[in-house]
């Protein structure tokens, strides 16, 4: 499942984000969600995070539901 959706987020679900510095190689980052800071319903770039690691960045991939 894509992150490009809010309503697919919530806080302890296990994600894929891509940080900030990593857009240009499209390295993930593996982590548990803290908070959602997008508000918007939908995003197309991915819905941006915070980590419970601090680590922000949007969300690519949702692990665990």
């Amino acid at each position: 499942m894509n992150g490009q959706n809010r309503k697919d987020i919530s806080p302890g679900l296990e994600v894929n984000i891509v940080l900030k510095q990593d857009q240009r190689s499209g390295k993930l980052t593996n982590g548990i969600v803290k908070d959602i800071l997008t508000n918007a319903a939908f995003h197309p770039h991915g819905i941006k995070v915070r980590l419970q690691d601090g680590q922000v960045g949007r969300v690519k991939d949702i692990l665990s539901k």
